[in-house]
């Protein structure tokens, strides 16, 4: 979820789906030589980072998985945990990365937008202010059940900015979402084994970008899949 009120000022909600064998650690500063001041959540497989937040230049990307159009071998495919590490650093993808497909949430300054690879061209979507919520397709997709169903209800929570807690108002929405079975198509707390894939969700984290800074927060569940 993300709400944008202007250029440069947003605040995020993202939920982690992994496999709980793949080990992470919690958001901090774990690339001081390459990535200097930056922050993030590290794979510890590869290195990488799936959400990273740059303080000083006030930038935050999230990386989704998204579906191919392309057959690209497992040893030419390079990891895409360099994508928000980059992209908070001022370097975003172009022409034709040798990566699986994926959706890249970027948020700065100037705006937010979301490029898309699905294997054939990077597309960019601009993210107008107001609330938008993306997973593995398109922003806003109606076609995703959890959007489907869930979108409209954020939404009617009214702006995040105008909130004297947006991140209770939407981690309490959250909760609701997670009364729905994990294996659900519409849950956004999700167990996705029975889709075939060993991701489960494992965490999540909020976060706002304003002109007086920017704060992050990641929240581990108790358990995969399950909220309480």
């Amino acid at each position: 979820m993300i709400d944008v009120e202007s250029a440069g000022a947003a605040r995020l909600l993202a939920v982690r789906d992994e496999d709980p064998q793949r080990e992470w650690d919690a958001l901090g500063p774990w690339w001081p030589e390459r990535y200097p001041g930056v922050i993030g959540i590290r794979d510890r497989r590869a290195g990488g980072a799936w959400l990273a937040v740059d303080p000083a230049r006030r930038r935050l990307a999230v990386l989704l998985n998204r579906a191919d159009l392309q057959e690209l071998p497992a040893e030419r495919a390079v990891s895409r945990g360099t994508l928000a590490l980059e992209s908070v650093s001022g370097h975003s993808p172009a022409g034709t990365p040798p990566m699986h497909g994926f959706n890249l949430l970027e948020v700065g300054p100037e705006g937010a937008r979301v490029l898309s690879w699905d294997g054939v061209e990077v597309r960019e979507t601009p993210v107008a202010p107001g609330t938008h919520m993306i997973a593995h397709d398109d922003l806003d997709d109606p076609a995703t059940p959890r959007i489907d169903m869930w979108l409209p209800r954020f939404r009617a929570l009214g702006p995040a900015a105008e909130s004297d807690d947006w991140a209770a108002d939407w981690t309490g929405l959250l909760a609701q979402t997670a009364e729905l079975s994990p294996d659900d198509d519409r849950a956004i707390i999700r167990d996705n084994r029975p889709h075939g894939y060993p991701t489960q969700s494992l965490l999540y984290a909020t976060a706002s970008l304003t002109a007086d800074g920017v704060e992050v927060r990641d929240h581990t569940l108790p358990t995969p899949a399950h909220w309480g």
